[in-house]
């Protein structure tokens, strides 16, 4: 699934697919909305009988709709274009250790309900849960019908062609279908991604990231999406980005994965409350002693920023090992931009100078260095919202052409 460019893209010929004009059309609506007919043929460079009969099309595929008229200096007002999302509903589930969260959105990504519960590692009785808590939201907002999807967000590796979940340490899944279990219960076509992909597709899809970036989420686990040139870079198997699980420190501490040194046995929301708690325990039991004890890393947080000396050396502990787990991707990757989501990015204030002294201490170059690192709030949900991409995106992606 490629993004259009929008600023630098060429128009399909009669050699090429019709479509992709289509796509760029609604890519330009979608950047630029409210957006003029006459000003979508100044964009595309094209006569605004050609951009008419393209629209035309969107319009009659339900893809955009005209909204009020524009301001004009001369001639007959312009009636404005909008992509069409307000009533065009997606599911997105997003499953953690801790709790899995459902919430019922439209195509632009933005919160009409939401839903949480704590999360069961029994695949049917997760299933079973999920799906009712779908139907309820369906049910209470008068749903039915307008449903395009569900998008489910799992943490660990993903196979979207089989819809199985890989590995995921932190359900303590191998090869589990969800997918498909899913879909039957609900009667709704599941679209299924790891965390990491899902949050840089929300970049892509719904936010105003560059093509060529890194999305790193901290959270129960940490994990690394990489796009370069509007595309997800997958790897042969599904399972590219894995520098979570790339080793800091050979013999060190027993990640959830079962190797030693993990990048992620030292930054994850495990470690962090371990950090502080001064658990010095196996992770699988540490996982579920910190479930069990109910304090989170926005408490740590919040605990933190009142006066509790213990609560700051935890954050700054995990912003060092952050700061060299990023130099380490910097390096590799030298994207143009690194987003850091997870509920560490609340906490940016305080463990940003130890993040930036160990990416400097690490990268190889100054200009490296000062790469943008920008922290994605949790109050922004961006799994969930990377969940709704994964059902809205393909109406916007660059199609494939034989």
């Amino acid at each position: 699934m490629r993004k259009i460019d929008v600023r630098d893209f060429n128009l399909a010929t009669r050699t090429t697919s019709r479509e992709i004009n289509r796509r760029i059309v609604l890519n330009l609506v979608r950047e630029h909305q409210p957006i003029s007919r006459a000003e979508l043929a100044r964009r595309m460079d094209v006569g605004r009988g050609k951009v008419s009969l393209l629209v035309n099309e969107l319009i009659e595929a339900g893809e955009i709709l005209e909204g009020e008229f524009g301001e004009s200096t001369r001639g007959r007002k312009p009636k404005m274009l909008y992509v069409r999302t307000h009533d065009r509903l997606v599911i997105a589930i997003d499953v953690r250790f801790s709790r899995t969260y459902v919430m019922l959105s439209d195509f632009a990504g933005h919160q009409i309900a939401l839903e949480t519960f704590d999360t069961v590692f029994d695949v049917g009785a997760l299933v079973g849960e999920m799906a009712a808590r779908v139907k309820r939201l369906v049910r209470a907002h008068g749903a039915s019908g307008r449903i395009e999807g569900i998008g489910l967000v799992m943490p660990g590796m993903v196979d979207r062609s089989t819809g199985h979940v890989i590995h995921s340490p932190q359900l303590g899944w191998h090869d589990v279908n969800v997918r498909d279990p899913l879909a039957e219960a609900t009667g709704l076509p599941v679209s299924i991604e790891n965390a990491p992909i899902a949050c840089a597709l929300a970049q892509m899809w719904l936010g105003e990231a560059s093509n060529d970036f890194v999305y790193v989420t901290v959270s129960d686990g940490v994990g690394v999406a990489i796009v370069v040139d509007g595309q997800v870079v997958r790897g042969r198997n599904d399972s590219s980005g894995e520098f979570g699980h790339i080793r800091l420190r050979p013999g060190g501490t027993e990640c959830l994965c079962g190797k030693l040194g993990c990048w992620e046995a030292y930054t994850s929301n495990v470690a962090t409350l371990s950090h502080y708690l001064g658990y010095d325990v196996p992770p699988r039991e540490a996982l579920h002693l910190l479930r069990e004890q109910r304090i989170s890393v926005a408490e740590l947080i919040d605990r933190a920023r009142t006066g509790d000396a213990r609560a700051l050396e935890a954050l700054k502990r995990t912003g060092t090992e952050l700061g060299t787990g990023l130099s380490m991707v910097l390096n590799a990757l030298n994207p143009a931009q690194v987003f850091v989501g997870g509920e560490i990015s609340s906490a940016w204030d305080l463990i940003w100078e130890d993040v930036q002294k160990e990416i400097r201490a690490g990268v190889l170059a100054d200009v490296v260095a000062r790469t943008p690192i920008i922290p994605e709030q949790t109050s922004a949900y961006p799994r969930l919202r990377g969940a709704a991409a994964l059902v809205a995106a393909p109406i916007y992606a660059a199609p494939e052409v034989a």
